[in-house]
């Protein structure tokens, strides 16, 4: 299971940065030194390599995290792990109950 999230965890991180050093449909690179849009480092074809490099990131952030799910609920209940709490007298200065005294209820004035 460490391995895996470990795996998970350096997959996250590349996935962040492959989108974010990708450009945008509306990036005017090229644009700037005279060429059209998108042309200066060839013409954009139907997937680049860092769209397949994404989609490919993304299919294994997503077996990660299915995987990292299906083991974590075979585990024990982290609550079921913990000890039972012994019920006593508290101690060390802690705050105690206020018993009840016996008054009146309170009356609730009428309306003229």
């Amino acid at each position: 299971m460490t391995v895996i999230l470990i795996l998970h965890i350096f997959v996250a991180l590349f996935l962040i940065f492959i989108v974010l050093i990708q450009s945008g449909k509306g990036a005017d690179l090229g644009a700037a030194f005279g060429g059209s849009s998108q042309t200066l480092f060839g013409s954009r074809g139907s997937a680049t390599f860092f769209s397949k490099l994404t989609t490919i990131a993304a299919v294994v952030f997503m077996l990660t995290s299915l995987s990292l799910a299906v083991l974590s609920s075979r585990t024990e209940s982290v609550v079921k792990k913990t000890a039972p709490v012994k019920e006593g007298p508290i101690q060390g200065g802690g705050v105690q109950p206020v018993q009840p005294s016996e008054q009146q209820p309170a009356q609730t004035p009428t309306a003229k």
